[in-house]
């Protein structure tokens, strides 16, 4: 049976973690953040940490996994095959040469393509239609290992970054249990697409980075705050001097003559969660359903009971 060491704690590798153990295989141990790290990440969870409890999974804290504790670890367990799924920082090469037979790890996207940091995010910004998952053998260089496996899906109007990582948890589980059987009977897989590319590698993206640009076209801004939406920092913006976050919109097929950021009014609907306010874009019109100031989060008819009035501001 092959000895696995896991290291991850984003939401995408979940999924995954559960159906690996629920299939027999050997989870040696499970390397996460501790929490001053993991306070500064985006979509982490500790349910890895129930699920090891339950399974007797022995569960190691790190402070990065370029430190000597994490190096330390996964010499101790000596695995054959470790496996990174949802994780922020690149492995360094000391601790990829342990594993008997190799460190795979996924990335939310077609790779070569969108190499780089938050695919799922960027993807949605930049208004792509189509993106999916690869897993790979991992090096020092960013996403540029070979490929074992690659799943694409199709990215619509109605989906967000969480509902894009619903699919990457799906498709996370699909291809490492199908490598695990591969590894089982001697197979180490690879596929036949060239893992590389001139593209620029995405860059990292930050909480400051959600300012909203009413300017902007109306699609621009809906695909900037789907992207940005929970479990991320979310896209945000200012009206009368404080800050709002904008976790749910929808996007109107109506020109608008008003200054981009003006509060044209309010919506209302029968169903409570589909109130909101009406706000001018760079063209159109969106609806804002959910907001969150300092005082707490507004949800449809709770939003509509705030009387705002005024321009949303870009700074």
């Amino acid at each position: 049976m092959l000895k696995i060491v896991w290291i991850g704690f984003h939401e995408e590798g979940l999924k995954a973690f559960y159906a690996t153990l629920s299939q027999g295989y050997e989870v040696k141990g499970f390397i996460t953040l501790n929490e001053n790290s993991f306070s500064k990440r985006s979509a982490g969870t500790r349910e890895y940490e129930q699920i090891c409890h339950k399974c007797n999974v022995p569960y190691y804290t790190v402070d990065t996994i370029k430190g000597e504790d994490a190096y330390r670890i996964v010499q101790k367990l000596m695995p054959d095959l470790l496996v990174v799924l949802g994780w922020s920082e690149i492995l360094p090469e000391r601790l990829l040469d342990i594993p008997r037979i190799g460190t795979i790890g996924t990335h939310a996207a077609l790779l070569p393509h969108n190499r780089g940091s938050a695919p799922i995010n960027w993807a949605l910004i930049h208004g792509e239609l189509r993106t999916g998952n690869t897993m790979m053998w991992l090096t020092p260089e960013v996403d540029a290992g070979a490929i074992i496996d690659q799943i694409a899906f199709d990215i619509t109007l109605y989906d967000s970054c969480k509902t894009l990582y619903d699919k990457v948890a799906d498709t996370n589980t699909e291809m490492l249990l199908k490598l695990l059987d591969n590894l089982n009977k001697g197979i180490k897989p690879e596929i036949g697409i060239d893992n590389k590319t001139d593209e620029p590698i995405l860059p990292r993206r930050r909480p400051k980075d959600g300012l909203i640009d009413w300017n902007l076209p109306g699609e621009k801004i809906y695909n900037f705050i789907r992207a940005l939406t929970d479990p991320y920092p979310g896209a945000f913006t200012y009206l009368e001097g404080k800050k709002w976050l904008i976790w749910k919109a929808a996007l109107l097929p109506v020109l608008s003559d008003k200054v981009p950021g003006t509060i044209i009014g309010k919506s209302f609907s029968f169903e409570k969660k589909s109130c909101g306010y009406l706000i001018a874009t760079g063209d159109n019109i969106l609806l804002i359903t959910e907001m969150e100031s300092e005082e707490g989060r507004y949800i449809g008819q709770e939003l509509n009971g705030l009387n705002l009035e005024g321009q949303m501001k870009n700074e």
